[in-house]
């Protein structure tokens, strides 16, 4: 067996990396999925610093794919970056046994791990989050990421909870988007050190960073991805001034991609950009003319367009 950041997960050896991406999901005109801009995407984002990227999350527009799209996402994404970087299908959900079932056709498809966003709806207790959580990690050999985004879920998976899923074998990481430093202090404390926290908002990645993370899944590195490596690069290696500078300077786009409902901003941003990703699917719309006008201002004052 391989370590993980020190820890055996089942003849499996992997670090996610320090930069992530969720990735958008690109649409067609007709709203279905053009895998083959969502290869050329996979590839630009790895070529612009992404050491990972996550597939069919929350980004990914993942509540309206089918099951059927999510795993031939995975499939394309593995064929074209897998080797190069990591790839973490999103495979969470508010049914315990579609998740595991989908969960098995990630594995299948040869991704590299899975993240489990908390679920949703249903607001279950922190027991039943343990035993959901520790059920679909059990249902496969795969590193398992955890996702706690109370905002979206209703649901807060608790510092304690999170040690007790620590204590299954391949639960390995969380996505904490809670919003709360003490949270993430708190994790940090009780949770062993092999444990990698990853900080869930564009805008908390320093500040996480200075408690112990291990890095971001990011939105705004679709658009700053190499600037985003350098912050964390500089910090990870003690330069804290250059990673504050960085900070500020990417500011003004960490804010800009959530003026409204993700991904809404960033697929807006990829579309001025030249990228054909196309609109959101309903229950989501496209940006308006005020949100887009605010999003073009901060992209042209950064130079991204």
């Amino acid at each position: 067996m391989f370590l993980i950041w020190g820890r055996k997960v089942n003849d499996l050896a992997i670090d996610f990396g320090r930069l992530l991406t969720a990735m958008v999901t690109p649409l067609d005109k007709d709203l279905s999925v053009n895998y083959d801009q969502a290869k050329k995407l996979a590839r630009y984002l790895v070529d612009t610093g992404s050491e990972g990227v996550v597939v069919a999350g929350t980004t990914g527009e993942s509540p309206t794919l089918t099951k059927e799209e999510k795993v031939e996402l995975f499939k394309v994404i593995v064929e074209e970056v897998g080797g190069k970087a990591t790839v973490i299908a999103g495979t969470g959900g508010n049914n315990t046994a579609d998740s595991i079932a989908l969960t098995r056709a990630a594995e299948k498809a040869g991704v590299d791990g899975v993240m489990l966003v908390g679920p949703y709806y249903n607001k279950p207790s922190q027991e039943g989050l343990y035993r959901h959580f520790k059920t679909v990690a059990e249902s496969t050999d795969l590193p398992v990421m955890l996702y706690n985004i109370p905002g979206r879920t209703a649901v807060n998976i608790l510092p304690d909870t999170v040690s007790r899923l620590a204590g299954v074998e391949n639960i390995v990481a969380i996505k904490e988007a809670s919003g709360s430093l003490d949270q993430v202090s708190e994790l940090r404390r009780i949770l062993p050190d092999s444990f990698a926290l990853y900080s869930g908002d564009d805008s908390m990645t320093l500040p996480l960073l200075a408690l112990g993370g291990k890095g971001v899944i990011s939105v705004a590195a679709h658009l700053v991805g190499s600037k985003m490596k350098d912050m964390i690069n500089a910090f990870a290696s003690g330069n804290i001034t250059m990673a504050t500078k960085l900070h500020m300077e990417l500011f003004p786009v960490f804010k800009a991609m959530f003026v409204t409902t993700n991904p809404v901003p960033v697929k807006a941003s990829l579309n001025m950009m030249g990228w054909q990703v196309g609109e959101p699917r309903l229950p989501l719309v496209e940006a308006s003319d005020d949100e887009k006008d605010t999003i073009k201002s901060v992209l042209a004052e950064q130079g991204i367009l």
